[in-house]
Parts: C-alpha cells; structure tokens; sequence
C-alpha cells in the first residue's frame, strides 16, 4: 500500500509495538484454553499472562510519543519497531527468513531462463 499511495505524497507507517501496558486486556472475554495448544507458542504466552509472569516492557505514553514523532518526521520509516521487545522478536524473526532465503540461493537461481 505504501507504494501505492506514495505518488500522491503520502507516506505510510507500519507501527510494530512490542507489549504495552495499558489496560486494554482488562476485560477482555477469553476462551477456554484448548489442550491442544498447551505445548506452543500460543500456550506459553497464555500461561505466562494468567500467571502475571509475562514482561511488559513498553510505556503507552512513549509509545504514543514515537509514533507521533515518526508521523512528523520529513522521511518517516515504513517500519516502525516500538519498544525492545518489539525490536528483538522483528530482527530474530528478518534474520531467520533471511538464513531461510539464503539456504535456497542455488534453488533459486536455477529456476531462471537459459541464456540471458
């Protein structure tokens, strides 16, 4: 989308925050947890927020302040990573699609036409 609309001058920011302390989950209806997801990603961070354990490091204020800064900046990045968190999850998750595109370089490279 950002490509689409920068022709008319429009920037465009994918903010990325990390957790946040607000109150948004306060009254949140949760489902009843599924066996099934126990063992994953999604049962750890279940677990970790029923039991007060899961780190919340980001400031809602700060975060506010951030966006807004990168909104009224002359070159506003298209990615915005919000909080340490939010940077470390993004850049192990770029570095691993990274080594995954890297590992199929010769695959890759072989599917290209003949002769050119």
């Amino acid at each position: 989308m950002a490509q689409e609309v920068a022709p008319f001058g429009i920037d465009f920011i994918i903010a990325e925050p990390g957790p946040t302390g607000t109150n948004f989950g306060a009254n949140l209806v949760r489902a009843t947890p599924m066996d099934a997801y126990n063992e994953t990603l999604a049962g750890a961070v279940r677990r970790a927020i029923a039991e007060g354990s899961f780190e919340i490091r980001g400031d809602a204020a700060r975060t506010v302040a951030a966006i807004l800064s990168a909104a009224e900046s002359e070159t506003p990045p298209l990615r915005l990573a919000l909080g340490s968190t939010a940077y470390s999850s993004i850049s192990q998750a770029l570095s691993a699609r990274l080594h995954a595109l890297e590992a199929q370089r010769e695959a890759a490279n072989s599917a290209d036409r003949q002769n050119l």
